[in-house]
């Protein structure tokens, strides 16, 4: 196996019917790029696309993130094709944003808009939260998303995500929802 196919051994690997969440890997880098290239994959992220480099060090962030803290982002990959999709998971990026988020776990996710419409964002994050019930137990997680966001605001809905407070992030408005405790996951 070369090191550009070489899977992360320290991240925990779930299968869903229609999707493999994984460690990142090298070879995820072109697509992951590809992706940040597209504006409706960053309009609510980010004012223009990423530059390589900043991407780069998204996906050496999300690694590392799993080694310091035992948890962090999955690469999203569809498994009817193989392909690298998005991503998905729980971070603590320590964020100067009010109110604080403190020491919640944050979960997130953003998928290549090819995929948008197909139902893998909540499946993507019905999975998530089923292994933050184990990881974490029941503890409360928060979630940022931009107010025009919409389809990730029905997400955030649908798995019990309620919003606490509307604020600013990076000069961007956001909305700041929480779901008290990871409990059962419908």
């Amino acid at each position: 196996m070369s090191s550009s196919t070489l899977p992360s051994q320290s991240v925990p690997i779930i299968e869903t019917r229609r999707l493999l969440m994984r460690g990142y890997r090298p070879d995820d880098y072109a697509a992951y790029l590809a992706m940040w290239q597209h504006p409706d994959y960053y309009r609510y992220l980010s004012p223009k696309p990423l530059p390589a480099e900043e991407v780069w060090k998204m996906l050496l962030r999300s690694a590392g993130h799993w080694a310091l803290m035992g948890y962090g982002f999955w690469a999203v990959e569809e498994k009817a094709t193989g392909q690298f999709i998005g991503t998905v998971g729980f971070a603590d990026l320590k964020r100067n944003i009010e109110p604080p988020i403190g020491d919640a776990p944050e979960i997130g996710w953003v998928l290549a808009p090819n995929v948008h419409g197909r139902g893998y964002a909540s499946e993507a994050v019905h999975a998530a939260i089923a292994w933050g019930m184990e990881h974490f137990g029941p503890v409360r997680t928060v979630c940022i998303i931009h107010p025009d966001n919409e389809p990730s605001l029905r997400v955030a809905t649908k798995f019990g995500y309620r919003e606490y407070a509307r604020t600013t992030y990076n000069g961007d408005p956001i909305v700041m929802l929480e779901r008290p405790q990871l409990t059962a996951v419908v």
